[in-house]
């Protein structure tokens, strides 16, 4: 795990770029050499839509091995905010005030359902939360914050992110709103185009299903291009299907496809278990009682550990395999 002094060291070289990796949610993690500069832009960014000042105070507490926790640092070193560093846990733990920090919806739900971490979680004056998908239950129990909590929209391609959505008060909404000189649009097949060129250096087509705002701005995701299943000539987005069944499936559980002779593909749900006698026959109740005829799943299959990235989110590309394999 890299460390914040040897970050620093890299970050000061000589060298107008640096190495980052992608997170390989969806295949292998790929290295990106990408500008100083650029990363300096989107720090600058992400200050000023918040209203950070110089010496403000910044929390980190997720890793440096990926382009989250990089950007938390440069933040910081460019716009003059004060840097606490902790332990990158499930469960980060800091005794002084906090005036901006960035999560992944794990650490967010620990310190949810833990009290003295619930409190800290609370006092934090601009909270931005990434890296994964946040589910109905978590947003509702984020609602009613006193301070600024926000879902941020971005890949490691944009240097984090170039759009937040926000997750409390009055003002929370299912649509991100993009930073200053960011534009996006839609791809003939509905996917979001983003133009960001102070952070990236062509326009970017993304994988992710979106749909535009009225005012032809902001966007809210429906789900990702590459995670559609067609099966007997009916679409099924796994994202939403897991969206909803997350409210009432207490196994853990993912949706992935394999392919099939009769209906070209199908929908598999890996379940998490050490025992699958009780497990499986659960899981397909709450299909059959919460998904229609043609979006349960035809395939159940138990599984040690569910396939998920070094960040948490989950290894679609390895999912697939262990359904396409049986094992």
């Amino acid at each position: 795990m890299m460390q914040l002094e040897e970050f620093i060291a890299e970050w000061r070289n000589d060298s107008p770029t640096l190495l980052v990796h992608t997170s390989g949610s969806t295949g292998k993690p790929k290295p990106l050499l990408v500008e100083k500069r650029r990363m300096e832009a989107s720090a600058r960014i992400t200050c000023r839509f918040l209203g950070l000042r110089e010496g403000n105070t910044a929390l980190l507490c997720m890793p440096l091995d990926y382009i989250a926790g990089k950007m938390m640092v440069v933040r910081a070193l460019t716009c003059g905010l004060r840097l606490i560093s902790v332990a990158p846990t499930g469960t980060p733990v800091w005794n002084e005030p906090v005036d901006f920090a960035a999560m992944v919806p794990l650490q967010v739900w620990n310190l949810l359902h833990d009290e003295a971490g619930r409190k800290r979680l609370m006092a934090l004056k601009n909270l931005i939360i990434g890296g994964g998908a946040i589910d109905g239950a978590l947003s509702a129990e984020l609602r009613s914050f006193p301070n600024a909590v926000w879902s941020t929209y971005g890949m490691t391609e944009t240097l984090s992110h170039i759009a937040l959505r926000r997750l409390s008060g009055k003002d929370a909404s299912d649509f991100y709103t993009p930073f200053e000189g960011v534009t996006v649009g839609l791809s003939d097949d509905g996917c979001l185009v983003i133009d960001a060129p102070q952070v990236c250096t062509s326009t970017l087509v993304t994988n992710d299903l979106a749909e535009l705002a009225p005012d032809g701005r902001r966007f809210r995701i429906v789900g990702r291009k590459d995670n559609v299943v067609q099966s007997g000539g009916i679409k099924l987005q796994i994202e939403q299907l897991e969206q909803r069944l997350h409210e009432h499936l207490p196994v853990p559980f993912m949706l992935t496809k394999r392919s099939d002779a009769k209906f070209g593909e199908v929908l598999v749900m890996l379940v998490e278990t050490t025992d699958a006698a009780s497990a499986l026959p659960l899981c397909r109740d709450c299909c059959e009682q919460w998904l229609g005829k043609y979006e349960r799943p035809r395939v159940y299959l138990p599984v040690a550990r569910l396939p998920l990235t070094a960040t948490g989110k989950p290894a679609r590309a390895e999912a697939m395999r262990i359904a396409e394999n049986g094992r």
